[in-house]
């Protein structure tokens, strides 16, 4: 798991993020607020958002290589609070695909590597 602490709010990371999806031409599938949907039924909780990210051309690439692998997209980066502080932590694609043991998803992981690593280096660390 890549997980690091930033200076930011967990708002402020989600924005960078959201902007670095759109600068790699990914696209966020959903935007899961933790937080906001706790607030909906009377709940105080930390901040806690995740971001799933893919494409659908990258969605087919899967599903030809591994088909089972379809179960791990879209992608997710998770931004929360802990202890006060702003983290981000988010399992990069070739770890995610590694567990099906296919050439064909290590080619496709390590080009997505490349993208979330792209993702990743919009937020500041701390």
């Amino acid at each position: 798991m890549n997980t690091f602490q930033t200076p930011l709010s967990a708002d402020e990371a989600v924005d960078k993020l959201k902007t670095g999806v759109e600068v790699t031409g990914l696209r966020v599938v959903a935007h899961i607020n933790g937080q906001a949907n706790a607030k909906l039924i009377g709940k105080e909780v930390p901040a806690d958002q995740i971001l799933e990210i893919f494409r659908p051309d990258f969605a087919i690439r899967v599903w030809d290589a591994c088909k089972p692998a379809g179960h791990d997209i879209p992608l997710r980066i998770h931004v929360y609070e802990d202890g006060g502080a702003t983290k981000v932590a988010c399992r990069m694609p070739s770890t995610v695909f590694a567990a099906f043991e296919s050439p064909a998803l290590d080619a496709i992981g390590a080009e997505l590597d490349a993208l979330f690593e792209q993702i990743l280096a919009q937020v500041p660390r701390a």
